[in-house]
């Protein structure tokens, strides 16, 4: 047990810390784009080479800790983290900093690639949920603390601070990993199919980039269709290999797949918000960026109150029925939000979000604990590894949209709510027909086991 408690310790100090350094820059972008003189729509490039960096690296990460052992995956990564947090500070260009966020991505994917299966490892079969509702509760208080801070550093420090404030931390947390297990199957590693993987992700979250950027419409648009061609191919690949990077294996079980499908979307919904509204409070409504990363603090602090109840509840309530009552929830904050005053002040923004964060607390946790849970245990990194890919996805694509709404000039408007309401259907969609689906396999088998 104590080994247990400081091994959660770590694990959550380590999710905190990343979580942090992924969503800080959102309340920065509208001044990185003054300060280092590039379009609204380019700016985005230092939210999504993160996310992009880190989603290509996650599935072959989390292969190659099966391989070399979990502990030594996520602790490479936090050094990897800590030396480019730290060399932000000796730059001051855009494209520097573009290649430092994508090493600090990388040295993120690797943690986050194999965090899900040590939290599997480190929780009881029973309390999977609860465990499961406590990392949400890290993730919502560490994206609580994140636009305050970057707030507070925007309007009072150098931007350089945004990206350095991490490092100090990421030391602590490398210490304190020494206490995680070091879970080690012993797979091969599938370099062809590796490679191929961050490929296929690199051509579709890459292209909706590029098609943010002016000029560039025409090669983003071809590149996701190249991406897609990819990611048939790599289907087909995966379905011949006894443990593919890409889980197909897992993915062809109505828990797991439809339940990666549901995150991944609900991320894109959520993240759009979060990426899109400190442009419309800074440039619509007026605020500066520290009042920004106020009025956005009842988003997260919201989901670190009803998070690890509803973790807490999804070990003893079906899981499809909470997911479905916060997708109601969560149409309801987005669509209020389209209806938001010219002059709205905090009140009107915060309710606003809170709902919004209800709803998605009552989703994200239940549907995680699915997807974890229902895995075959010798593929707990491949599931975890899926879960982290489909939570990254989803906000890459949204920052990626965000960027491309931007450069439209449809960006500040009611566009980015309208998409994440539809976003925020599909999620729901997949919930129920997750549900459906699985309900009838079962009534089959009983069929079956009653005529045999």
């Amino acid at each position: 047990m104590p080994r247990r408690i400081w091994a959660i310790i770590a694990v959550s100090f380590g999710t905190a810390l990343f979580v942090v350094d992924s969503t800080i820059a959102n309340v920065a972008l509208p001044t990185l784009s003054r300060e280092l003189n590039v379009s609204e729509g380019a700016v985005t490039s230092v939210v999504t080479i993160y996310q992009l960096v880190m989603v290509m690296g996650l599935l072959p990460f989390a292969k190659l800790g099966d391989r070399v052992g979990h502990r030594r995956i996520y602790q490479t990564g936090q050094v990897l983290f800590c030396l480019s947090s730290a060399l932000v500070w000796f730059i001051d260009s855009f494209p520097l900093l573009l290649v430092l966020r994508a090493m600090q991505a990388l040295g993120a994917s690797l943690a986050l690639s194999v965090a899900s299966a040590m939290i599997r490892t480190i929780y009881p079969e029973k309390s999977l949920g609860s465990g499961l509702g406590i990392n949400s509760v890290v993730v919502a208080s560490s994206a609580a603390l994140a636009p305050t801070l970057g707030g507070y550093i925007v309007a009072n420090l150098d931007w350089q601070w945004v990206f350095v404030a991490p490092v100090p931390f990421a030391l602590l947390s490398l210490l304190i990993g020494r206490s995680l297990p070091n879970t080690r199957p012993g797979a091969d590693v599938d370099w062809k199919g590796s490679i191929w993987s961050a490929v296929t992700v690199a051509l579709l979250i890459g292209g909706v980039q590029l098609a943010a950027h002016g000029g560039t419409l025409a090669v983003g648009i071809g590149a996701v269709a190249l991406g897609i061609v990819a990611a048939v191919f790599l289907v087909r690949y995966a379905r011949q290999q006894d443990r593919p990077v890409l889980p197909v294996d897992i993915m062809a079980l109505p828990l797991v797949g439809l339940s990666a499908l549901a995150a991944a979307v609900a991320f894109c919904a959520t993240g759009l918000l979060t990426v899109s509204l400190p442009f419309i409070l800074e440039q619509k409504l007026g605020y500066t960026p520290d009042q920004v990363g106020l009025l956005i603090l009842p988003l997260p602090l919201t989901m670190l109150i009803f998070a690890p109840f509803t973790g807490w509840l999804s070990d003893r309530i079906a899981p499809t029925k909470l997911g479905l009552f916060g997708i109601a929830v969560m149409v309801t904050g987005f669509v209020s939000f389209i209806f938001l005053p010219s002059d709205g002040d905090y009140f009107a923004v915060a309710w606003r979000l809170v709902a919004c964060a209800v709803g998605f607390a009552f989703f994200m946790p239940p549907n995680s604990r699915l997807l974890i849970g229902s895995a075959p245990r010798e593929r707990a990194a491949a599931a975890g590894g899926l879960l982290s890919t489909s939570r990254l996805f989803g906000q890459a694509n949204a920052a990626a949209l965000a960027g491309l709404m931007l450069g439209l000039g449809v960006g500040l408007g009611p566009v980015p709510f309208i998409v994440a309401i539809v976003l925020a259907l599909i999620a729901g969609g997949c919930s129920l027909t997750r549900f459906l689906t699985v309900t009838a396999q079962r009534r089959t088998a009983a069929y079956a086991e009653t005529g045999n």
